[in-house]
Parts: structure tokens; C-alpha cells; sequence
């Protein structure tokens, strides 16, 4: 299945291919021209399959029940795990938890938790490289902050050097589920969430990590 946040990438990208692969055609005796050409071609479109894919995720029901419960909002590896100060809609010390997303991961975003989404701010900001630590304050990024019976959470989507754009579908007011789909980050980037401090962890740094389905960790 195609992602609907990058289906006009994605068929700009396939269209490409396609064209490369029919010109080539007109290079048939001519294999230094129609090999090249071919497999650029194939090659685009193969990449944009495998970069706009959106899997089947079996949320975990208990998640979906348990607003207790954080669950990853992205594909990729955990990088830090560090307590930062969230001055936007927590205005309080948290734990961070930074997920770095290669271009190879499935970029798919989903909500961590069950509730209503309270806040929301988008930052023009710069394009570093998403596993540096300043990427976090200093670079472009949608701010999410949720709110549910068990406390307040901030969630981020932050581009990196490759990803140039963010897409999102929710808003403030918007009530929503553990595990459901909100955006997408295209090509490689960065997705932060802000605790509370009294949050009980269950990853640890270095730890690949699945939207909709990894825990990270439990409100208190």
C-alpha cells in the first residue's frame, strides 16, 4: 500500500521512471545508452515504492484501551534518551526520546497515545543533520501537544538534511487514538516526544523501534 501523504511523490517519481525506460527504447542498439537508462529507471521506481510504502500495523489493543500506554509515533532508532526542557505546551522539564529515521525506514507517523490534541505549532527553522541533538530546537518542525487523563505529552516532527517537507492531518481539538496515522516525514528525518518526568521508560538507546506497535513507555 501506497502512503496518501506522498501518492503525488510518489507518482511524479514512477512517472519519471517510466519515461527513462521508454526512451531507452529508442536507444535499442545502442547498450551503453539502453542499459543505463533502464536501469535508472527501474531504479526510481523501486525507490519510490519502497520509500512510500505503508504497512499493516496490528495496533496492540491494550493501547488502544490503556491511555497509559506511549507508543512509538515513527519507525527507527532511539538516539537519545535525556531529560530537556519543553517551553511550548509542557513549559516544564521532561525526558526526551529521539527517534532518527534513515531513509530506509517506513516514514509513516503515527499518535503515540489516546486523547485530544490541545496545541499545535509549526517552526520554519534550519535543515541539520536529524541525529544532532540541536536538530531538536533548531530545525523546521510541527509541535503536537496532547493531552489525556493520565497527563500532557509533546510530540514532534523535525526535518532533517534530506527531508524537506512534513505533512499532518490533525489539529487542536482532534481527538485521537494510540497507533492512528497522522503524516508523514519524507526522506529521512526526526521524530521527538516529551514526557513527564515520573514516566516509567521502557526503551533504551541504540533500541530499532516501530510505529504503532513499540512501547516506549507508561504515563504514571
Amino acid at each position: 500500500m501506497i502512503a496518501k501523504y506522498g501518492l503525488d511523490n510518489f507518482l511524479g517519481i514512477v512517472a519519471i521512471g517510466l519515461i527513462l525506460i521508454i526512451v531507452a527504447f529508442y536507444f535499442k542498439s545502442q547498450l551503453l545508452v539502453l542499459l543505463p537508462l533502464i536501469f535508472i529507471g527501474l531504479f526510481l521506481i523501486a525507490t519510490a515504492i519502497w520509500f512510500f510504502r505503508d504497512p499493516h500495523r496490528e495496533i496492540p489493543v491494550e493501547a488502544i484501551k490503556d491511555s497509559h500506554i506511549i507508543l512509538s509515533p515513527a519507525d527507527g532508532k532511539i538516539t537519545e534518551i535525556v531529560q530537556d526542557f519543553e517551553p511550548h505546551f509542557l513549559h516544564s522539564p521532561t525526558i526526551r526520546i529521539s527517534i532518527f529515521l534513515s531513509p530506509l525506514d517506513v516514514h509513516i507517523n503515527r499518535v503515540p497515545t489516546n486523547g485530544t490534541i490541545k496545541y499545535f505549532n509549526f517552526i520554519e527553522g534550519k535543515k541539520l543533520v536529524a541525529s544532532k541533538t540541536e536538530a531538536s530546537t533548531e530545525n523546521q518542525q510541527t509541535i503536537f501537544g496532547l493531552e489525556n487523563e493520565f497527563g500532557k505529552i509533546v510530540f514532534k516532527q523535525i526535518v532533517g538534511i534530506l527531508a524537506r517537507r512534513l505533512v499532518w492531518e490533525i489539529e487542536p481539538g482532534d481527538k485521537v487514538s494510540a497507533g492512528q496515522k497522522f503524516g508523514m516525514m519524507k526522506f529521512g528525518s526526526r521524530m521527538d516526544i516529551h514526557l513527564p518526568l515520573n514516566t516509567q521508560i521502557l526503551v533504551k538507546v541504540g533500541a530499532k523501534v516501530t510505529a504503532g506497535t513499540t512501547y516506549l513507555a507508561r504515563l504514571q
